[in-house]
């Protein structure tokens, strides 16, 4: 692959993963939270918005939706870290040589160095957080499996 043709791929990526977080936010706010932060209780799925303000000034409201609502919001959550990481290390990349440039014999730490544990670190944190969501939902999913519809 080309130099040309990688950088558009990455700004593709790039792209792709701010379109997916802001499709994310937008929907946050139209259900009123996420999964993630909500619950289920008695048969009855609930998102939670840490982030919103509802009627009377309340912070953190629960709001009810679908379960179907419920499951697209706890999966939306979940793609949220590896697209976030996706587009960092496509970040990384683009400004690889602008990092070796800066970051020479001078620096405490070589260029390559630098972009090499700056990737090390996103994949880590967002294999560990992405692992974390992942498991929470199926707890979450075998909660719903036992409550009665």
């Amino acid at each position: 692959m080309t130099r040309v043709s990688r950088n558009r791929l990455l700004i593709w990526i790039i792209f792709l993963g701010l379109a997916n977080f802001v499709s994310y936010t937008m929907m946050y706010w139209y259900i009123g939270g996420d999964a993630k932060n909500g619950f289920v209780r008695d048969g009855e799925c609930f998102v939670r918005g840490h982030h919103l303000r509802h009627h009377g000034g309340e912070l953190g409201r629960e709001s009810p939706v679908s379960r179907g609502v419920w499951i697209y919001s706890y999966i939306h959550s979940i793609s949220i870290w590896p697209t976030i990481a996706a587009v960092l290390v496509s970040m990384f990349i683009l400004a690889r040589p602008h990092i070796i440039a800066t970051m020479q014999r001078d620096a405490m730490i070589r260029g390559t160095t630098f972009v090499t544990v700056g990737i090390t670190v996103v994949v880590l944190v967002t294999v560990v957080s992405t692992l974390y969501f992942v498991l929470d939902f199926f707890r979450a999913l075998a909660i719903i499996g036992n409550e009665r519809f």
